[in-house]
């Protein structure tokens, strides 16, 4: 029972830290990173070469699969460069099981002492770092649990017979991936191999057909997240199923070809199921990576649809017409009405999850954010390129405007965020507003939809009759929303209103309100523009 009880803790610890440090390791992914990784990912083989780097760092290929569903999903790179990333990180999964090998288990507590020491820091690039040291040494000690645990084991007659007696390939396979889909981790049954095989428990011939298992089990958790992914999404992870359990079951059928060649090589039986691991990953790479195109078309067919891909840069803002301030900035003019468009999107995004929450559409607003954040940056960047220029009084008041409109844009993303934040406060605690609240709500969101889409077109052309009603509409948004708190204060005191509804209801509106105020800044701004 205290194998047992030591063996479990030690598999707790190691999912633990797999998960944390997938969740640290994330934080290190700034946009230029992912920016990087959207270019990288062009040729096929720089794609593989980016997910076996990905799955190092994260020491885990579901968390890079997971990570590049979202990434296809929310449009950031199409479904066909996602596929070397996903041959990739299968082949970088290996180097945790070959570390086991190499007893890396023992030299665990120095990564946990030192990780822990600068996690303490008070620099915050540091203390990520060690943050990630941290588990990174905690998910081999966890392993090192797991070998203390099954030591004992190798006295046992009882245990020794069943660990080494060979059993039908089908059954080990149904272990390693049935094991696989509980864990959500295929390094982790590998590893126990390994382990057992140290302890000299387990054989190769009962091993493998574990470990071609627990490579398709581990395509499990990408199909989970791409149950809320897009299309493409979707195209991804069951591509990434479909990989796995082609070389699964060319391996099963080559399975004992397979054991007598590995079983030749002059290394230990650990060193052989790794070997195995590696083969079996390595020829699935080198098999699809030449017939990429052929297999995507294939999975279009099966799951059809329309991809949409969202450029991670400008599109417009074109430095060869930075000495010609008129032609630029109407650049930056083309580039601004992109960036409201995102904002518009995720605050169409936003607030109908707080009709229907759902967390696919919560990681892709995440996304898209984050391209709002980059192209603000970019166009006030621009623009300070274009006040190099000698600039007339007219385009100098055209360059300060436009900074304006890019922060206020900018502004409108970050309340989209906020209402996010609403809509997952809402699910969690599974608030229901009344039916009152409902449509209130609903026409103060009619109203500020309506003024986004208006402050888009001002920015393609001057209207008067635009910027009027705005106007109008803005003030109709302020009343209205005053309105609506008064009527829900009086329905709370009724008992009408769930007591939890209150702030996140009252929140809603003001963010409503606040995204208004910034349609008519653009409005104003396009006022001053003009000189009116």
């Amino acid at each position: 029972m205290k194998s047992f009880l030591l063996l479990c803790a030690g598999l707790v610890l190691f999912l633990f830290a797999m998960m944390q440090l997938s969740t640290a390791v994330q934080q290190l992914f700034t946009f230029r990173i992912r920016k990087y990784i959207k270019y990288v990912v062009q040729k096929p083989l720089s794609g593989l070469l980016t997910g076996v780097a990905t799955t190092i760092l994260f020491q885990s290929s579901s968390a890079t699969t997971v990570l590049t569903v979202g990434m296809v999903s929310a449009g950031l790179i199409s479904f066909y460069h996602s596929l070397g990333i996903l041959l990739g990180a299968d082949v970088g999964t290996v180097l945790t099981v070959q570390l086991v090998v190499w007893k890396f288990t023992d030299f665990s507590p120095v990564f946990i002492i030192s990780g822990g020491l600068l996690w303490f820091s008070r620099f915050p690039r540091w203390k990520i770092i060690g943050e990630v040291l941290f588990y990174f040494g905690l998910l081999f000690f966890g392993l090192s649990l797991t070998s203390d645990a099954t030591a004992p084991l190798k006295d046992s007659e009882i245990f020794v017979r069943f660990f080494r007696e060979t059993t039908s390939p089908l059954v080990g396979f149904a272990i390693g991936l049935l094991f696989t889909v509980v864990v959500h981790a295929s390094v982790i049954p590998i590893s126990i191999l390994v382990i057992l095989a140290q302890q000299d428990l387990m054989t190769l011939q009962s091993a493998l057909p574990i470990v071609f298992g627990a490579n398709v089990g581990t395509t499990v958790t990408a199909l989970m997240a791409g149950t809320i992914a897009g299309i493409s999404g979707r195209r991804t992870a069951v591509s990434h199923f479909l990989f796995k359990l082609i070389g699964a079951l060319a391996c099963m059928i080559t399975l004992y070809w397979l054991t007598d060649f590995l079983a030749g090589l002059p290394v230990t039986v650990p060193q052989q199921i790794v070997f195995g691991h590696l083969l079996f990953n390595l020829s699935v790479a080198l098999v699809f990576i030449f017939l990429l195109k052929p297999f995507a078309r294939m999975v279009e067919w099966l799951i059809p649809g329309t991809e949409e891909t969202l450029p991670l840069t400008p599109e417009y803002l074109d430095e060869k017409r930075l000495q010609e301030p008129e032609i630029a900035l109407d650049c930056v003019r083309k580039e601004l009405e992109r960036e409201i468009t995102l904002a518009g999107k995720m605050m169409e995004e936003s607030t109908s999850l707080l009709d229907r929450y759902d967390k696919g559409k919560d990681r892709n607003i995440g996304y898209i954010e984050m391209v709002v954040d980059h192209l603000r940056h970019q166009i006030v960047r621009y623009l300070w390129k274009i006040s190099n220029n000698e600039l007339t009084e007219p385009r100098t008041r055209r360059l300060f405007l436009y900074t304006a409109m890019a922060d206020d844009i900018e502004r409108i993303g970050d309340h989209a965020m906020n209402i996010l934040e609403l809509a997952r406060s809402k699910h969690h605690r599974g608030v229901q507003f009344s039916w009152e609240g409902e449509k209130e709500k609903r026409e103060i969101e009619r109203l500020v939809f309506d003024n986004l889409r208006m402050a888009k077109r001002l920015l393609d052309r001057d209207d008067p009759d635009l910027i009027r009603k705005i106007t109008d509409q803005e003030e109709e948004v302020d009343v209205k929303t005053k309105e609506a708190r008064e009527n829900h204060l009086v329905r709370f005191y009724s008992g009408i209103c769930q007591d939890e509804a209150g702030p996140i209801f009252i929140e809603y509106l003001v963010q409503l309100e606040r995204v208004s105020d910034h349609c008519q800044n653009i409005a104003d701004y396009t006022v001053d523009l003009n000189g009116r």
